[in-house]
């Protein structure tokens, strides 16, 4: 690995592109003349769980849907398990079979059963049979806590069973890795817990996880790193309790006071150069 700086407040762990799950370099995005990403160097190596935290239209989104080309970038690159998704001769259908996607909605087919769900991208995608794809599904419906959902429609799903439901399906696909886009924000508060237990115990078994959130105690509690955007660019990143306890930038600052404690924003550093 190297460290590049990026800004004069911020530095960036990069590794190369033969060892990291996902390795962005130089990345730019704009929707007509907004720029939404301004030159992103960001990575997350096998088996690390990476939270990405920020205000609302920081870009955060928009990264992770570049990850797997939901987005075409402006430019840059982007490799995952050391494919380059963003050359144009690449066959980005092998590599999203490799990435697990959770959405903020759940995206269930309403007219299928919780099993169907699940087994329907395994039958047509992967072309297994319907008994491995059935037993597939049934040990990831269990591993989420809801086997005694299988033959319940999402109409009949809480928001939280119906989001870990979307979970099993990712995970019946085998995906090397998994991106999560703020999975919990379209929750009841109540229903959120079950969701965030799940994710624990995929971090737990050690699953690479990119992890779009608002969840700041579980952003502190797995993640292996944390990561700020704000504008378009990565503001600062490091281990939890640095970037959640001891936040370096005033932006980050000023955002975690905002959101931990609404209404009351956060004391400048000393080293503040706003500070007259």
């Amino acid at each position: 690995m190297k460290v590049i700086p990026q800004t004069s407040s911020q530095v960036e762990v990069v590794s190369t592109a033969s060892d990291a799950a996902i390795e962005v370099r130089s990345l730019h995005k704009s929707f007509g003349a907004l720029e939404v990403l301004k030159g992103i160097e960001f990575h997350v190596d096998p088996g690390e769980v990476v939270c990405v935290i920020g205000p609302s239209g920081s870009g955060k989104s928009t990264l992770l849907r570049c990850i797997n080309l939901l987005e075409t970038p402006t430019r840059g690159k982007i490799w995952v398990s050391g494919q380059d998704v963003t050359d144009p001769d690449v066959d980005i259908d092998a590599v999203r079979r490799s990435i697990g996607m959770v959405f903020q909605q759940f995206n269930l087919f309403p007219h299928l059963s919780v099993l169907e769900n699940l087994t329907i991208a395994q039958r047509r995608v992967l072309r297994r049979s319907r008994s491995e794809a059935d037993a597939v599904a049934r040990a990831n419906l269990e591993r989420v806590g809801l086997a005694d959902k299988m033959t319940a429609y999402p109409a009949q799903l809480s928001g939280g069973q119906a989001q870990r439901a979307a979970i099993a399906r990712s995970l019946s696909m085998g995906p090397d890795l998994m991106l999560f886009d703020e999975p919990t924000s379209a929750l009841d508060p109540e229903l959120v817990g079950d969701v965030l237990e799940v994710m624990r115990g995929l971090a737990a078994e050690g699953m690479t996880m990119m992890v779009v959130t608002h969840e700041m105690s579980f952003a502190r509690e797995v993640a292996d790193r944390v990561v700020f955007m704000d504008d378009g660019i990565i503001v600062e990143e490091g281990r939890p309790e640095a970037v959640l306890g001891a936040p370096q930038h005033p932006r980050t600052r000023d955002f975690l006071a905002r959101v931990l404690n609404p209404g009351h924003r956060a004391p400048p550093l000393a080293s503040d150069p706003t500070i007259a």
